[in-house]
């Protein structure tokens, strides 16, 4: 399933009634070993303690950089810009050579991850909190979209830093400086996910009537109905108000700010 063709003002107090009453979500989790949900098609934190283990040192780009397409990796001779830690799982064969959200074709064997809000393209250094191994991974998708997850590992990184087996780990996450990215970025705004395709439908009109200059799209995956809707602008302000007024009259929506480029 191509995934990219699959994705991604007040109400009026009946049909938030309605709506937003209707709304039920299914579980993210969704086959054994393996995490996922699908990220919004292209248009473009939560923190975890964990006992580590006595840790490798840092990884410079070296091998995996020579092993790698020209330009894969960015620069990890500096300080990471970016740092967090929590939940990795990892995806693969569901998705192998169908378009991730950059564009490329996903491969389930290199080095790539999906990330829901850092640049595409940028270069993560993934540590496994229990081993110390680590795995240069560089963001092609997005996601994932599951509580308490990070991170999602092509099925290559998740072997290459210990986690293919059990499905899921504690992670670091080091994000290097990526030179082509904009700073403001592009935002959007995606929940789900819905049992049913009318509770996505009731949410999709109760944006459509607030925010009427946006793009409001719902679609289906692997793990039920998703809405995604882009402001006017893409802006993150705007995005961060969306996913304000979504979980205002339904907490249990999980609206994920996302970046798109």
């Amino acid at each position: 399933m191509n995934r990219l063709s699959k994705r991604l003002g007040c109400h009026t107090a009946g049909l938030l009634a309605i709506g937003f009453s209707a709304l039920t979500l299914t579980g993210c989790h969704h086959r054994t070993a393996v995490a996922y949900q699908p990220p919004p098609p292209a248009a473009g934190e939560h923190h975890s303690t964990a006992n580590t283990a006595t840790a490798t040192p840092p990884i410079d780009i070296g091998e995996e950089a020579a092993n790698a397409p020209p330009g894969f990796f960015d620069d990890t001779r500096g300080k990471p810009v970016f740092t967090e830690e929590g939940t990795a799982s990892w995806y693969g064969t569901v998705y192998h050579h169908h378009a991730a959200a950059d564009g490329t074709i996903f491969d389930q064997n290199e080095m790539t991850a999906a990330h829901r809000t850092l640049p595409m393209g940028s270069t993560v250094r993934v540590t496994n909190l229990a081993t110390g191994q680590q795995v240069l991974v560089r963001i092609t998708d997005r996601g994932p979209f599951a509580p308490g997850r990070v991170l999602d590992l092509s099925m290559g990184a998740a072997k290459a830093v210990g986690i293919y087996r059990a499905g899921v780990a504690k992670v670091k996450v080091e994000a290097f400086a990526h030179t082509s990215s904009d700073p403001e970025g592009k935002w959007c705004v995606q929940t789900g996910a819905f049992k049913s395709e009318d509770d996505a439908l009731a949410l999709k009109a109760g944006l459509l009537q607030r925010y009427s200059t946006a793009r409001v799209t719902e679609f289906s995956g692997p793990t039920g109905f998703w809405v995604r809707i882009d402001p006017a602008q893409h802006s993150k302000a705007q995005a961060a108000e969306i996913a304000d007024w979504i979980g205002t009259p339904d907490p249990a929506a999980l609206p994920y700010l996302v970046r798109l480029d």
